[in-house]
């Protein structure tokens, strides 16, 4: 949360705005941004990438800020009484190149951005926040040229695709916390939003799997795979399948060092 909150400071000062003139230009009022800027409240995912539009910064980088942000808070009230530890410390990213009318703003914008990068303490977007969706292709966060009002797909259009990029990981459910033998979090988090449900970890290994499929039921098994160190510092993700209440969700860990299979079940409520 303090990272967060470090980088949202700099991108008001970069905007130049005041809170008034944020409340003017946004749908947030005044006091909600003095909230948001002093720690009180965690803003809403919308909230950031109007502030990142605003300085004219990608949303990338600030969004994997508020989901590991939003992690620790949905992690203090996991059940099962399991509690989520510190959110991963993850690899520096590679600076963008920024463009403005037809030419490089070159190394004012490098400044500006390495700037933002050392509040942020090194963090890195994992394909553009953290995601690894899947064996399917893996998708990348599309840049947001105007403020997101809420999810981008519900229930059956949200089938087999990423929480991150249809903005379902807004305010899940964590339906179950689990620790592995080897150290590792799995969760199962539901949105009601979109009516879906996927499974995510972090602290995992080169080689660890997680998997995850709804009641038996076919045609619902997803799964994820750590496949690089960047990946093993950070969250994975499984793509979304779509749940109603009551569901019951099987998910399962499965060791990269070839130990036994580590299964848990979570009810979506």
């Amino acid at each position: 949360m303090n990272q967060l909150v470090a980088s949202l400071r700099e991108l008001k000062t970069r905007t130049g705005l005041s809170l008034a003139g944020l409340a003017a230009k946004t749908p947030y009022s005044k006091s909600s941004w003095e909230r948001y800027l002093n720690g009180k409240t965690l803003p809403p995912r919308e909230a950031v990438e109007e502030l990142c539009r605003l300085a004219g910064e990608p949303v990338g980088r600030c969004v994997a800020l508020w989901e590991i942000a939003e992690a620790e808070t949905s992690g203090r009230s996991a059940s099962e009484g399991v509690t989520a530890p510190p959110p991963p410390s993850l690899p520096p990213a590679p600076v963008p190149e920024v463009a403005t009318s037809g030419h490089r703003r070159g190394v004012a914008a490098l400044a500006v951005l390495g700037s933002v990068c050392a509040l942020a303490g090194g963090l890195v977007v994992a394909l553009l926040l953290l995601p690894h969706a899947s064996s399917s292709p893996a998708a990348t966060l599309p840049s947001s040229t105007g403020p997101v009002t809420g999810p981008l797909c519900r229930e059956a259009t949200c089938e087999g695709r990423s929480p991150v990029t249809m903005h379902c990981g807004a305010q899940p459910d964590t339906l179950r916390t689990y620790r592995t033998a080897t150290g590792a979090y799995v969760q199962l988090r539901h949105s009601g939003e979109c009516g879906t449900t996927w499974a995510r970890m972090w602290g995992g290994r080169i080689g660890d799997r997680i998997q995850m499929d709804v009641g038996g039921r076919a045609g619902t098994v997803r799964g994820a795979q750590v496949r690089t160190s960047k990946e093993a510092n950070t969250y994975i993700y499984t793509v979304m399948t779509v749940t109603r209440p009551g569901t019951v969700v099987h998910s399962c860990f499965r060791p990269a060092a070839g130990g036994r299979q580590e299964c848990f079940d979570g009810r979506v409520r």
